[in-house]
């Protein structure tokens, strides 16, 4: 980072410094990240039942919300260079822009392994992987203005970097809002679960059945399930609790369920919000 922006004053490049302050969200964003990871692994409390694991989550959004902020300014500051291209040093851009890839190639191999893990880690590592193709474009612009002295090249390369920055960004903001407005996880069929449900022995209707998720791999799901009379009465709960629970876990990988059994007759006692 640092040595980048000294580069870009040095050379007067856009392109170094706009993969300058990508690498700025990179420090900002791994160290929310670490700071999420860290939290997260904190007990839980009567006041926070879940404890910290949401912090993933909130570290993802930020760090998508900073990096949506430097794609846009690097994008407008590109465009406007286009028309009123300054001069640029190409044999400062190459060497600013050779150290900025090897960094983005060390840090591309420290993160690899655990990109997969949650979100975080997986913002960690798209961040680095465009800012090693920002390195790259660096690169490529330098040569350009260096063999036909079209100056122009940096800030289409600094366009290039805004274009990489911001689809991604998107793309992970709106997989953090998806968690914070607790909405369905992705790939969990609701409507097959529904279905899976309805077809057990005894059960005649489910309502308030809502999936959501904490932070990545902690799925819940509630519902209320409308069942026989007589399973209030001959035990048969238990039996139908353990159906239930096996088939959330084992068939759509829920662990945390909360089941709450009804009689038919308890739909007169329903508040008319509940579906």
């Amino acid at each position: 980072l640092i040595v980048e922006v000294v580069g870009a004053f040095l050379s007067g490049s856009l392109a170094l410094l706009a993969d300058a302050a990508h690498m700025l969200t990179d420090v900002a964003g791994l160290t929310l990240g670490l700071i999420a990871a860290v939290l997260a692994r904190r007990p839980a409390t009567s006041a926070r039942t879940w404890g910290y694991h949401r912090a993933e989550v909130l570290g993802a959004a930020a760090q998508a919300a900073l990096l949506l902020a430097v794609g846009g300014f690097v994008l407008v500051e590109g465009v406007r260079r286009l028309f009123d291209p300054p001069e640029v040093a190409s044999g400062l851009m190459v060497v600013f822009g050779v150290v900025g890839l090897v960094g983005n190639l060390v840090g591309l191999l420290i993160l690899a392994g655990g990109r997969g893990a949650n979100l975080n880690m997986r913002a960690a590592f798209l961040e680095v992987v465009n800012d090693a193709l920002g390195s790259v474009a660096v690169l490529v612009a330098a040569g350009v203005i260096a063999v036909f002295g079209w100056y122009r090249a940096d800030a289409i390369a600094s366009i290039l970097i805004g274009v990489l920055i911001i689809p991604r960004t998107i793309k992970l903001l709106r997989e953090t809002i998806d968690v914070l407005l607790e909405s369905t996880p992705k790939g969990l069929q609701l409507d097959a679960l529904r279905t899976r449900l309805l077809a057990l022995d005894h059960v005649h209707g489910i309502h308030d059945l809502h999936a959501s998720q904490v932070a990545t791999g902690i799925p819940v799901l509630t519902a209320h399930l409308v069942v026989d009379e007589s399973c209030f009465h001959d035990g048969h709960l238990a039996t139908l609790l353990d159906q239930v629970q096996q088939c959330v876990d084992h068939d759509f990988g829920i662990e945390h369920c909360t089941i709450q059994f009804e009689s038919v007759s308890h739909a007169d006692h329903e508040h008319e919000t509940h579906a």
